[in-house]
């Protein structure tokens, strides 16, 4: 039998499924302020860098909010947006698959533009960040994938649209499934190639760090396209 192979988890993604938890629990409720980084990092007896790289992840998942000057604050939230996966991707149907794209494009294009218009220079180093993890995570479907959804969703709060952010975050459990079985058929499949992603996902953040909307739309079109063609080559042949 070929058993999965189990990754060993840095330690601030430890601090941040911790906080997570937190948050999935209700021990960390809307509204509320975080301790400082200073006393999470003595708390979880870890350096301030690795508690600094958990609130980046979690804040790029729009689970939280960084105030300058104020502190870090637990964003509102529907409680099925933080739900675990409940169906694969690759489970769909045709039509599902159609339907679940197709809210993307909709969705992700215009907020897209709406960032390469609103981006700061903080959004800007978050989707640089996730997107360095996506490129480090190249031969990992599932670590690829996490560092994936973290980028989509970075963009989407760099949009500065509240509900844009929300209805993002309410697709995210589906669309991360997506995005894992997408890297798996480009890693092993050998019909496409995970670094066309990364190049794909480079031109997104190019166009919105440029404030040019007009290819923040068309890049991220490109993107879907692929992605929607990769899933749905792989339905037909399987």
């Amino acid at each position: 039998m070929k058993y999965k192979q189990i990754k060993p988890k840095k330690i601030y993604e430890e601090i941040a499924d911790t906080l997570l938890d937190s948050i999935r629990l209700g021990e960390l409720k809307p509204g509320d302020k975080l301790d400082s980084v200073q006393h999470l990092a003595e708390s979880f007896q870890v350096g301030r860098s690795a508690v600094r790289e958990a609130l980046t992840s979690l804040r790029a998942m729009g689970l939280i909010e960084m105030r300058q000057g104020e502190g870090t604050y637990v964003n509102s939230f529907a409680a099925d947006g933080i739900a675990f996966p409940l169906k694969s991707a690759l489970l769909m149907n045709s039509d599902d698959l159609k339907g679940l794209m197709e809210v993307r494009k909709i969705l992700e294009t215009g907020i897209a533009a709406s960032a390469a218009v609103r981006r700061t220079d903080e959004d800007i180093a978050v989707m640089k960040l996730t997107f360095a993890d996506m490129v480090k995570h190249s031969g990992d479907a599932e670590l690829g994938e996490k560092a994936d959804l973290a980028f989509h969703l970075a963009i989407a709060e760099a949009a500065d649209n509240k509900l844009l952010a929300s209805l993002m975050h309410h697709a995210s459990d589906i669309t991360a499934e997506a995005m894992r079985e997408t890297r798996r058929i480009c890693l092993y499949e050998a019909t496409a190639t995970v670094e066309q992603l990364n190049l794909q996902h480079e031109e997104i953040l190019r166009a919105i760090q440029n404030r040019d909307a007009t290819e923040a739309v068309k890049a991220m079109d490109t993107h879907l396209d692929y992605v929607e063609k990769v899933l749905r080559d792989y339905m037909d042949n399987n």
